[in-house]
């Protein structure tokens, strides 16, 4: 208890240090950081000649590593903040700094082990690092190559306080600003919270790539790398070393014989495929991530950060793209308010009209040359405008898209988006169009009403059975009972006109496929008579609508 009270001393005095250099000290105050005694530090010309947003970029890389990936996570959501901001924290960098590990050590400490007895040798030297961890080349005794990834000493006590005083920095922000109050900084925070949580944990990150692995066990168009669990914890991850080429290095795959255009829309179509087919996509796939190997398959490295899609929002996001692709703003508003965690819209006509001019940008572009980013910060600005909070996984998304674009338009100036896009969109039209689609959904209706009609309060019940018994006397005028009762009665027969045009059409969808003696033209007789009857129906409920 004493160490953790320490530690967050230590951290709230860098805070305090750093802050007070780059001219926030009023900040300090509301957090009731800031002491009379405390060394006095002249941030005049810091303050005079930088802007506040880029005094508040280097306040972030002074910080640390958690407030660098603070500022990089939020560097992507124009809808909460102003784009002078934005531009600033797209600046940000980890200062990295190399740590000495004894990874013997280490290794022996993790698994019990003797490592020579399973190690034939272990790079002292890392390969990369990074703010979380370090990665070091290793061989097995039975001279695989691997990669082991070691977490650095402290460094997760280190986030968890910076983590403290971020949410007391954001108390400050959402109690004395108004756009603090506004932004639904809260949430946003705690969502970042918890990806971080999950991105220092070595074992998530296995999780997450075995996941892709089965994901993705029958494409033979991507690798993923083994995984050695024997050697894997919280702190440690053993996978297997992958000889690739960085996917933008065009001159080395052309030397090898791959050609750029085609990895550049394998590399996009492999990542539609992680949204649309299983709702798990890789949350950061810059040029760094992405490998391909000398047979031309694509490899996705670094699962720390995932993005994943719940099975209902991912249907209503196919239904969006079903809307988007015909131009049916109308369909994509409902789907947006379906989607969202929360809206405020000021005026739907005005929101409806900002989604028209989104699709008024792309339709009016050539196909190839759409400016994805500029679609991007488009989507957002009419997000942001309309005062709509949606699911963090979709900002996640929209991020990837735009970095997986962009590093296929660094090796194929000419990729084709849509082009890589229609497998997909095609797909997902026959679905919605599809008997087993209509069947569901009709199911789903008559589940829908069964329950409601089952939750009948028990007053009503009652209420019926004194009617039913003479037992209920009403003792009131009703003026034109007779048209009221007309109206009744048509209103129960249209019901149930459409009741059982419904249950033929289920009926008719399940029938489809069956096997009779009995056909016309090749379609069973049975098949027929229902889609007659259907006709006759709808020609009936039609007729009764225009009498009326």
């Amino acid at each position: 208890m004493f160490d953790k009270q320490h530690r967050k001393l230590k951290r709230s005095a860098k805070l305090m240090t750093v802050f007070s250099k780059y001219g926030f000290k009023d900040v300090l105050a509301r957090m009731n950081l800031a002491k009379n005694n405390e060394p006095s530090i002249d941030e005049n010309d810091i303050a005079l000649t930088n802007s506040v947003y880029e005094r508040i970029r280097m306040a972030l890389e002074e910080l640390g590593p958690t407030f660098v990936k603070l500022g990089q996570t939020f560097s992507s959501r124009e809808d909460l903040l102003p784009p002078e901001l934005i531009l600033e924290l797209q600046k940000l960098q980890d200062k990295v700094e190399v740590v000495d590990l004894d990874l013997e050590e280490i290794l022996e400490h993790e698994f019990n082990i003797i490592p020579s007895e399973h190690f034939l040798e272990i790079q002292k030297k890392p390969l990369a690092t990074a703010s979380i961890a370090q990665v070091y080349k290793a061989v097995l005794n039975d001279g695989t190559a691997v990669i082991l990834k070691v977490k650095k000493p402290n460094v997760q006590e280190n986030i968890q306080d910076d983590l403290l005083l971020i949410h007391d920095l954001v108390k400050v922000i959402t109690t004395y600003s108004d756009l603090g109050s506004r932004l639904n900084l809260k949430s946003a925070i705690s969502t970042f919270e918890k990806s971080l949580l999950e991105e220092i944990s070595l074992i998530n990150e296995k999780n997450n790539i075995q996941q892709f692995a089965l994901n993705f066990k029958n494409n033979k168009e991507t690798y993923v790398p083994k995984i050695y669990e024997e050697f894997c914890s919280n702190n440690i991850l053993c996978m297997e070393y992958v000889e690739g080429i960085k996917i933008t290095n065009k001159e080395s795959l052309l030397e090898n014989g791959i050609d750029p255009v085609k990895i550049s829309e394998v590399g996009l179509r492999l990542f539609v495929s992680q949204i649309l087919d299983y709702g798990f996509f890789h949350a950061d796939p810059h040029a760094g991530n992405i490998l391909i190997k000398k047979d031309g398959k694509v490899v996705f490295i670094d699962f720390g950060a995932v993005g994943t899609i719940q099975p209902n929002d991912k249907e209503i996001l196919e239904q969006l793209i079903v809307a988007f692709v015909s131009r049916n703003a109308q369909k994509i508003v409902k789907n947006l308010k379906k989607m969202a965690v929360s809206y405020e819209i000021p005026d739907d006509r005005a929101f409806q009209n900002d989604v028209e001019d989104v699709l008024n940008f792309v339709h009016s572009s050539s196909l190839q040359n759409i400016d994805v980013p500029k679609l991007v910060r488009k989507m957002t600005d009419t997000l942001k405008n309309n005062r709509i909070n949606m699911p963090d996984y979709l900002y996640l998304l929209l991020k990837g898209i735009s970095l997986i674009e962009g590093v296929g338009r660094t090796i194929n100036p000419d990729l084709d988006i849509v082009k890589s896009l229609q497998p997909f969109t095609k797909r997902i039209i026959f679905k919605s169009v599809s008997p087993k689609k209509i069947l569901k959904s009709g199911s789903q209706k008559l589940m829908s009403l069964t329950e409601n009609m089952e939750e009948i309060p028990q007053e009503l019940r009652s209420l019926l059975q004194k009617l039913d018994d003479n037992k209920f006397t009403v003792t009131s005028e009703i003026k034109n009972i007779e048209k009221t009762n007309q109206l009744i009665k048509t209103s129960i027969v249209n019901l149930i006109l459409g009741m059982v045009l419904c249950a033929n059409i289920i009926s008719t969808a399940i029938l489809w496929n069956s096997e009779t003696a009995y056909t016309i033209g090749g379609i069973p007789l049975i098949i027929v008579f229902s889609i007659t009857l259907s006709a006759f129906l709808v020609i009936v409920f039609f007729l009764r609508l225009l009498k009326r």
